[in-house]
């Protein structure tokens, strides 16, 4: 997979919040000042000896702000002292994030012909199918010790395999499959077959 990673670089001001989200993909943190380091940023209606303190920085920052948004695909920080403590009293400050949004990686993986697919996501996060194939598509995959009649076909696949698979995994954090004929039904008799899936772990949606 091949991606294309932009950058973006959001300034609040004040105890508005920041809002990073991009829809199917997650949020990786470059780097998150609050504080002060110029006298423009933020200073329109401030007075003078507000915005005069640019050596201004919360040593925290960037490592609170990484905790609450790296790896979801939406995450709101409010820019306040409440968050952040306050690095220098009497400063107006802001916060400054750059970030990119970035695909949500995929997992692949295999089971050969009467194996148990266990596939699982770290907490947070749920399983989400992309693609799920219950046959055999070439020679090679779970051939080790297989005579040479058993991996001819390589166009078999049994055609109920990606609504089963995310029928059984969509929206946990982990889930079984047995790679066999009595949960996929048999595609080719006499082919040795696997089972392939190609998933992702994604955060839990708001609100669930």
């Amino acid at each position: 997979i091949v991606s294309v990673v932009v950058y973006s670089f959001v300034v609040k001001c004040g105890l508005n919040a920041v809002s990073l989200s991009d829809s199917g993909k997650v949020i990786r943190i470059h780097r998150a000042d609050y504080g002060r380091s110029d006298r423009t940023i933020c200073s329109q209606g401030r007075p003078s000896q507000q915005v005069q303190n640019v050596n201004c920085a919360a040593s925290t920052a960037n490592d609170h702000v990484a905790q609450m948004c790296n790896g979801k695909s939406l995450c709101s920080v409010s820019a306040s002292n409440s968050v952040f403590g306050d690095p220098c009293g009497g400063t107006y400050k802001y916060l400054l994030v750059s970030y990119s949004c970035e695909p949500i990686p995929f997992v692949r993986t295999v089971f050969c012909e009467g194996q148990t697919a266990d596939l699982s996501c770290d907490s947070g996060k749920v399983i989400r199918i992309h693609r799920a194939d219950y046959g055999r598509s070439d020679r090679t995959t779970c051939s080790q010790g297989r005579p040479s009649e058993q991996l001819q076909n390589v166009n078999c696949a049994a055609s109920t395999t990606n609504d089963h698979v995310a029928q059984m995994c969509n929206g946990k954090s982990h889930c079984s499959v047995t790679a066999s004929n009595s949960v996929f039904g048999d595609p080719c008799g006499g082919t040795y077959k696997y089972l392939q899936v190609s998933y992702s772990c994604e955060p839990i949606p708001i609100g669930e």
